[in-house]
């Protein structure tokens, strides 16, 4: 792969990672809820979800999805009801950031079971992958190394991206000590994340 290709992928990769979506919503709010470190696992998981789209993208499975309106309905449908109960549970969570005791245990392999699932049933991003790959990929060249390059470069950025919205909102959640201003916070997201679960119902193949 030449490196002026490479680059211009490195730039669509961060817009693609940069736009707002589930997985913005998730990084956000675990580094409001649990801080950087304990938010690590989340932002692997999501990466585990991106590195399966990709995978199945790699494998052809991707374009069948993407022209099979009843394959894309089923994902489409399993990803909006999670997206929708997640944002209900985030709305009715009333943690504050007082003391670590106070926001509800969950651990590692949870957090990363969740933000596994957010990025598995969110089928735009098979849709969106299938989209583009083809645009950086030479069809003379060995397309194997190519899409794993292009994968690579994919989870790197968008785990850099969601540590960098995960980062800001744990300082952000520093100061945070209000029971009252961290339900209001809680709505707003649990709010994003059934809005996520609407634009996902709402989108077509």
């Amino acid at each position: 792969m030449d490196m002026h290709v490479w680059l211009a992928y490195v730039v669509t990769a961060i817009v693609f990672s940069l736009a707002p979506g589930s997985g913005t919503v998730n990084s956000i709010s675990n580094g409001l809820s649990y801080g950087t470190r304990r938010s690590l696992a989340a932002i692997a998981g999501l990466q585990v979800g991106l590195a399966i789209h990709i995978a199945l993208v790699g494998a052809g499975i991707g374009a069948l999805v993407a022209q099979s309106a009843l394959a894309f309905s089923i994902i489409k449908w399993v990803g909006a009801a999670y997206l929708v109960w997640l944002g209900i549970q985030k709305w009715r969570d009333r943690s504050s950031m007082v003391t670590a005791d106070s926001v509800p245990h969950l651990s590692g392999f949870k957090l990363m079971r969740k933000a596994v699932l957010i990025n598995l049933t969110n089928p735009k991003s098979i849709v969106f992958l299938v989209a583009l790959f083809p645009q950086f990929i030479d069809p003379t060249q060995d397309q194997l190394t190519q899409l794993m390059v292009l994968g690579l470069t994919t989870v790197t950025i968008d785990a850099i991206v969601m540590l960098g919205y995960t980062s800001l909102a744990a300082q952000m959640g520093r100061f945070i000590r209000s029971e009252r201003i961290m339900s209001k916070i809680n709505k707003v997201f649990g709010s994003m994340f059934m809005g996520c679960g609407a634009l996902l119902a709402a989108a077509k193949a």
